[in-house]
C-alpha cells in the first residue's frame, strides 16, 4: 500500500516549489487534483523549450495528478473549487499574500469549511512580516538571503545558483509540513496551517555560514569549488581532466599521501590536522595540485577507489544520468505521454520498500481532468457541466468539448 494511498490533494500552487511538494504526495500515492485558470494553467507550462504545447519544466514538477480549469474570479467556479476543498485531505496553495483570502479560500474560511484539512501556504517572504507582500522569486531570494556571495571564486561577481535550490528545497519542506500536519489530524481528529518560505528555506540553508558569522564576525568567502572550513576539498587538475577531491578528515589526509607519494606530509606538523591544512590552505592546494597534475583522472579514479579516498570526476549532465548507479537506482523512469511519445522523469529521491519507482499517471494537459473530476468527486451531470464551461466559469479539454450544450 502507499503511503498516501486514500489522500486527496487539492492543488492551487504554481511554478516549483508548490508543484514540487504536490507531486512527491502523488508520488507517495495521493490523489493530485491541479486547480488552474482557464487561460494558460500553470506558467511552467510557457517556459521554453517546449514538448507539445507545455514546457519541459512543467513534466518535471506535475505527474501524478489531474488538472481541473476553473475560473475562480466568478462565483460559479469558485463554488466548485470549494465544494472539491469540502472533500480534500490537503491543500496547497501559493497565492500571492492575501489573493486566498480575498478570493474566501484562506486558512480560516477553509478550516470551518472543512475541519480536517491540513492547509499548505506556500511563499516568498512569510506571510507575516513587513515584507510578506514582496514577490520573493528564486533568483530574488538568493540575492537576498546572501547566496550568491557565497557562490563562485573570490573575484566573480554575484552568481546564481543554477538549479533553483530554494524552489526546490522549499518543495520538499513543504512535504514534510504537509506529512506532520496528516498526523496531528491523526491524533487530533482536527486539520492544521502550516507554512514555508523560500526565505526561510534560505536562511536555513545559510545556518552553517550565519554560525560561522556569529562565532567569528567574518563574512562567508566566496571557495569556488573548495569547502572553508575542509582541506584539501575541492577540485583539481589532473593530466587530462578535472578531478574532485574530497579529504574529509586526517585518516583520508594520511591515507592520500600514503597513496599519491606524500608520505612525509602525513605526520607533518604543517599539514597533519585539517586545522592546520585550513591555516596553510595556499601551500596545502598547491602541494596536492601538484602531485595530482602527474596523473590522468582514470589512474586517479583506480587509485582512490582501492584506497577508500573520496572523490569524483567533474561530470556533465549526460554522463551522470547515462551512469550505471543511475540505472540500478532506477531514477530515470520512463513513461508514454499522449503530446511528448516516450518520456522520462526523475524518481522521487525516496525508495519505500515494496514500492516500484513509475510514473502510474503522465503530467496532465491542460484542462485535461476537468470533466472527469467534477463528474467523479461532485457528481455533476454532463449538461451542468456543459453549461458552466459555456459561461467561462471553467474549461473543458478539448476531447471532453460535447459536454458543451452549444457544441
Amino acid at each position: 500500500m502507499a503511503p498516501l494511498q486514500d489522500i486527496v490533494v487539492i492543488d492551487f500552487s504554481k511554478l516549483i516549489a508548490g508543484p514540487l511538494c504536490t507531486q512527491y504526495l502523488g508520488d507517495m500515492g495521493a490523489s493530485v487534483i491541479k486547480i488552474e485558470d482557464c487561460l494558460q494553467g500553470d506558467d511552467l507550462r510557457g517556459m521554453p523549450p517546449f514538448v507539445g504545447d507545455d514546457g519541459a519544466m512543467f513534466y518535471a514538477m506535475n505527474r501524478h495528478k489531474k488538472s481541473v480549469a476553473l475560473n475562480l474570479k466568478s462565483p460559479e467556479g469558485l463554488e466548485i473549487a470549494k465544494r472539491l476543498i469540502q472533500k480534500a485531505d490537503v491543500l496547497v496553495e501559493s497565492f500571492g499574500t492575501g489573493v486566498a483570502d480575498r478570493l474566501g479560500i484562506g486558512p480560516q474560511a477553509m478550516r470551518e469549511l472543512n475541519s480536517r484539512l491540513v492547509y499548505c501556504s506556500v511563499s516568498g517572504f512569510g506571510r507575516t512580516g513587513p515584507l510578506r507582500e514582496r514577490a520573493g522569486l528564486e533568483l530574488m531570494m538568493q540575492a537576498f538571503t546572501g547566496l550568491m556571495l557565497t557562490t563562485g571564486e573570490a573575484n566573480s561577481g554575484p552568481l546564481r545558483i543554477g538549479f533553483s535550490p530554494l524552489d526546490q528545497t522549499t518543495g520538499v519542506h513543504a512535504v514534510s509540513a504537509v506529512l506532520s500536519g496528516l498526523r496531528v489530524r491523526d491524533k487530533t481528529g482536527l486539520g492544521t496551517y502550516v507554512e514555508v518560505s523560500l526565505l526561510e528555506t534560505a536562511m536555513g540553508l545559510m545556518g552553517w555560514h550565519a554560525q560561522t558569522f556569529w562565532a567569528t564576525g567574518k563574512a562567508p568567502v566566496r571557495p569556488g569549488s573548495g569547502h572553508e572550513s575542509l582541506c584539501p576539498y575541492q577540485a583539481f587538475m589532473a593530466s587530462d581532466d578535472y578531478l574532485l577531491l574530497g579529504i574529509a578528515n586526517d585518516g583520508l589526509w594520511r591515507k592520500f599521501c600514503r597513496v599519491s607519494g606524500l608520505e612525509e606530509y602525513g605526520e607533518s606538523p604543517r599539514f597533519r590536522t585539517n586545522a592546520q591544512r585550513v591555516l596553510h590552505w595556499e601551500e596545502t592546494v598547491t602541494l596536492v595540485q601538484g602531485v595530482i597534475s602527474r596523473k590522468s583522472v582514470a589512474s586517479w579514479a583506480e587509485i582512490f577507489t582501492e584506497a577508500g579516498i573520496p572523490f569524483s570526476p567533474i561530470n556533465a549532465l549526460e554522463a551522470a544520468l547515462k551512469n550505471e548507479q543511475i540505472s540500478a537506482r532506477h531514477l530515470a523512469m520512463e513513461y508514454q505521454h499522449q503530446t511528448g511519445g516516450s518520456m522520462k522523469a526523475m524518481a522521487y529521491p525516496v525508495r519505500f520498500e515494496g514500492m516500484e519507482r513509475q510514473v502510474r499517471s503522465p503530467p496532465p494537459l491542460h484542462a485535461e481532468h476537468t470533466g472527469e473530476v467534477l463528474t467523479d468527486m461532485l457528481h455533476m451531470t454532463h449538461e451542468q457541466i456543459g453549461a458552466l464551461a459555456d459561461g467561462g466559469h471553467l474549461k473543458l479539454a478539448a476531447n471532453t468539448a460535447d459536454l458543451s450544450p452549444s457544441s
